[in-house]
């Protein structure tokens, strides 16, 4: 089977795999939708792929795509048929530990105390026709969702909701979450479903625009706007309630615990980067709360599912662009540029 892999410096190729077979435990799925995720652009660009982000040292050419939505195709001895069938509709959880520790036994298969793989950076992913996984980290994908959805909640949209989570967001309160790419548009889409008034930012007018359809009641551009003053005046000079960083951008950082008011929260989940904070008066003084959020559980991909489903959220619109494999060149030299929504490998 043909499949994309990452050479790191924004360099990528289609390169030939054996069909994967499944093992004891294992299945190996169809996929039908593979998302394309701003921490794909990381591995894209690194010089050294998923090794130079500290994520282990890799064995050969990993297969990319960490978005994985499909059909069980195969399924290994061992299986229960409650776990997984032939034809059942699934996403992945994209992480797969000891199954035995704390952490993975509460569905933080990523928080593993013995080591992790990430399918997509340290273990074969999604962008491919098959994709081999353990019966463990499938979860199955309600009825009415698209394929494309599915791929979404995998990582992006899922990303999004499990910070909007940590933070407890409430119905009466406002979240400024800076960046519009496809995790930011996620938390815009997810956080106006919960009732949340949003006001998003974001340098690109295309996503400042596509942060308005997704339901933003105030968009900033923060290269022409002083960010501060103005979510200020948007909030009766006290700050926002909560804030979500998506952007990974140092300054955007700072803002993001600076616009918030006395008590409230602010939550990183762009990876890379640095920030530079006045702890004593940006946090301790304010009593700010400054959480780090990392995707999310087994059980919270699920509940993102169910969310969504419920709500009838309409996340096939996050995709403003489609794609086969063989235009994997092209379509990540687009997303390279980070003006765009969300794209999407259909197989």
């Amino acid at each position: 089977m043909k499949a994309v892999v990452f050479h790191g410096d924004r360099k990528l190729e289609l390169m030939d795999f054996p069909d994967p077979s499944p093992g004891p435990g294992e299945v190996i799925l169809e996929i039908k939708a593979s998302g394309m995720c701003g921490s794909d652009l990381k591995f894209y660009r690194a010089v050294g792929g998923a090794s130079a982000l500290g994520l282990g040292d890799l064995d050969g050419p990993i297969i990319a795509g960490h978005e994985p939505c499909g059909v069980v195709a195969e399924v290994g001895d061992g299986v229960d048929i409650s776990i997984a069938k032939i034809g059942d509709r699934v996403m992945d959880h994209h992480y797969s530990g000891c199954g035995v520790c704390k952490h993975c036994r509460e569905g933080w298969s990523q928080l593993c105390l013995d080591g992790i793989t990430v399918y997509g950076a340290t273990g074969h992913g999604a962008h491919a026709k098959y994709m081999k996984v353990p019966a463990h980290t499938l979860i199955k994908l309600p009825e009415g969702l698209s394929f494309k959805t599915g791929a979404a909640i995998s990582c992006g949209t899922g990303t999004a909701y499990g910070a909007l989570k940590r933070l407890s967001l409430a119905g009466d309160e406002t979240i400024v979450i800076f960046g519009q790419g496809p995790v930011g548009l996620s938390g815009t889409q997810l956080a106006k479903a919960m009732g949340a008034r949003v006001i998003a930012l974001d340098v690109s007018a295309e996503r400042r625009e596509l942060a308005k359809t997704f339901g933003a009641d105030e968009v900033l551009d923060p290269l022409n706007n002083d960010v501060l003053s103005a979510i200020k005046d948007l909030t009766g000079g006290e700050g926002a309630h909560k804030s979500l960083d998506c952007s990974s951008n140092s300054e955007a950082r700072s803002q993001a615990v600076k616009c918030v008011r006395t008590w409230g929260s602010a939550c990183y989940v762009g990876e890379g980067g640095d920030v530079s904070l006045d702890v004593s008066n940006d946090l301790i003084r304010r009593q700010v709360t400054l959480i780090g959020s990392w995707t999310f559980s087994k059980n919270g991909q699920a509940d993102c599912a169910a969310f969504v489903s419920e709500r009838k959220i309409d996340v096939d619109s996050l995709f403003t662009h489609e794609f086969k494999l063989e235009d994997a060149k092209e379509a990540y030299k687009l997303f390279d540029q980070q003006t765009t929504g969300k794209g999407v490998f259909l197989m």
